[in-house]
């Protein structure tokens, strides 16, 4: 059973950043791959980043250029700098573990494609 908690959420105005956090009990340089996914109220889950246990990575078109997903192994922690923010970025997100490869960025997974969850931060972008 691998345990994720994510930190870092917040209210933030349009065009701020924030650096969310994801802290794993399971090692992630074993994880094939893990991921950012967010939900906003009333809609599907969906893929923001993912990175796999090579370093490749995949964004949703939406936030390529400004998002940048990251992890340090020695510290089993997957991060999401989030730069230059848009209301439409606010959402619940979460960490996923154990994602079937960094192709679950672009889509709106179902939450069995994902071995582990976080329980999610949540992030406010107002105008």
């Amino acid at each position: 059973q691998v345990q994720l908690v994510e930190s870092g959420g917040g209210s933030v105005q349009a065009g701020g950043s924030l650096n969310l956090s994801c802290q794993s009990s399971g090692p992630t340089y074993t994880s094939y791959c893990m991921g950012w996914f967010r939900q906003a109220p009333g809609m599907e889950r969906e893929g923001v980043a993912a990175i796999d246990r090579y370093g490749n990575t995949d964004y949703r078109d939406s936030v390529k250029g400004r998002f940048t997903i990251s992890k340090d192994n020695a510290e089993n922690t997957l991060f999401l700098q989030m730069n230059g923010l848009k209301p439409e970025d606010s959402g619940m997100y979460y960490c996923g573990y154990d994602c079937p490869g960094i192709g679950v960025a672009t889509t709106t997974p179902a939450l069995s494609e994902l071995r582990y969850w976080g329980q999610g931060t949540q992030v406010t972008v107002f105008s």
